[in-house]
């Protein structure tokens, strides 16, 4: 179905979101009376979000934009059984103390794309630890347990590829089905939630739900995904050669967060535009329509209008006026991604090779080795040919000694 009528349901259609839903019909019907209630549920199991999730993010977004209301739902109780989907070996299991941190992580990726608060539309944010760290063994294995068939949970996907492949699925696992739907039925109990969205690997454990809520209540509800999505060159969606691209601040800088989607694939700058900003249609397609060396300016749009979106205006700009300091004067900026390193360290002379390292710019000092012998290290804008060269208080400018790895990254090393 692509004539949805409801604001919601056209819009995330004609930006190119939808893979699945359970009920079209049904649930553009809902979406178009009253207020439109929806889920999202992300594990713990790390501080801070990435852009792998944005695209569920940006759902939330665009439900509250039509009038609905957003749940994001923190899994302080899923983690510490730890989602099996699309994982080959078991996640390790994480403390209490650990799922909490993260937690309070987590929760800072939201606050620039949803309004939260007490109001009809505003977005909230559970913990289903509240009510499945209180569930009964056999009060679940009862109340849950009985609307589930062996016969349906061993067909999916990943219970069937590790099945096969003879790899261990334990028992603790197979559990995390009933407990991502028994979210679903509490939500729509609590919360009159009838939503779930997620990505398209999360299809079996929405459709759980759904029926859960049919089988045990009588109740209608709806799932919806998204597509997961990859680059044009087939790579995982917001990982690089660093790692993943987190949205915490403090994991990636509103610098490194500007460039990782400055150096989008040309062919991929027409769908990121339509995914992760709210750039007019219209708009879009002109970008896109941009030819040769020219889409780089659609680039630098895609770039400002999503650090903005989770960064604000003025680091959008700033991050801008660093890359054109170094791309097209060839200066240092005070945006790059800084290391700080003693004073004494530097005055004793410091290797080229461990400062790269030092600075994320490569993962060790044998890389960084590498890089120099390819002709692709620079210091100060200099290139360094001697894979044992050494950096030190005198090739200090500006208070830092600038570091390039290729044309695209940089990084600053600052005396302490």
């Amino acid at each position: 179905m692509s004539d949805y009528k409801s604001e919601f349901l056209k819009t995330l259609s004609d930006r190119g979101f939808i893979k699945q839903v359970t009920h079209p019909a049904e649930m553009d019907t809902y979406c178009q009376t009253g207020i439109p209630t929806a889920y999202i549920g992300y594990d713990a199991t790390a501080d801070s979000l990435h852009v792998g999730h944005l695209m569920q993010i940006m759902m939330l977004r665009h439900l509250q934009k039509a009038g609905g209301k957003p749940i994001v739902l923190i899994g302080g109780g899923t983690t510490k059984v730890g989602d099996p989907t699309d994982k080959e070996k078991s996640r390790p299991l994480l403390t209490d103390a650990q799922i909490a941190e993260n937690m309070e992580g987590i929760k800072k990726a939201f606050l620039p794309f949803l309004t939260f608060g007490d109001g009809p539309t505003d977005a909230i944010m559970v913990n289903n630890d509240d009510w499945l760290g209180k569930l009964g063994y056999i009060e679940m294995l009862r109340n849950v347990g009985t609307y589930f068939t062996i016969n349906t949970m061993v067909k999916q996907d990943t219970v069937a590829r590790r099945l096969a492949a003879e790899q261990p699925y334990t028992f603790l696992e197979f559990n995390y089905l009933l407990m991502q739907s028994y979210d679903f039925l509490e939500l729509f109990r609590r919360q009159n939630c009838r939503m779930q969205i997620g990505g398209s690997d999360q299809w079996g454990n929405i459709v759980g739900g759904v029926d859960l809520i049919h089988k045990s209540v009588g109740g209608e509800a709806y799932g919806l995904t998204a597509h997961l999505i990859t680059t044009s060159s087939g790579g995982k969606m917001g990982k690089t050669a660093d790692g993943a691209v987190w949205l915490n601040a403090d994991r990636k800088s509103p610098y490194e967060y500007w460039q990782f989607w400055r150096n989008t694939e040309d062919a991929d700058v027409g769908r990121f535009l339509r995914l992760f900003t709210e750039l007019p249609l219209e708009e879009i397609a002109r970008l896109e329509a941009l030819e040769g060396a020219d889409i780089n300016t659609a680039k630098i749009v895609l770039a400002n209008e999503t650090t903005r979106m989770l960064h604000g205006e003025a680091a959008a700009k700033e991050a801008e006026a660093a890359a054109s300091a170094v791309f097209a004067a060839g200066g240092s900026a005070e945006a790059l991604p800084t290391v700080e390193i003693p004073t004494s360290e530097l005055e004793a002379g410091m290797l080229v090779a461990a400062a790269f390292a030092a600075a994320g710019l490569t993962e060790s000092n044998g890389e960084a080795r590498r890089l120099i012998k390819q002709g692709a290290a620079k210091v100060n804008d200099a290139p360094v040919s001697d894979q044992n060269a050494s950096i030190s208080a005198a090739d200090i400018i500006d208070g830092a000694i600038k570091l390039s790895a290729g044309k695209k990254r940089h990084a600053l090393v600052k005396p302490i």
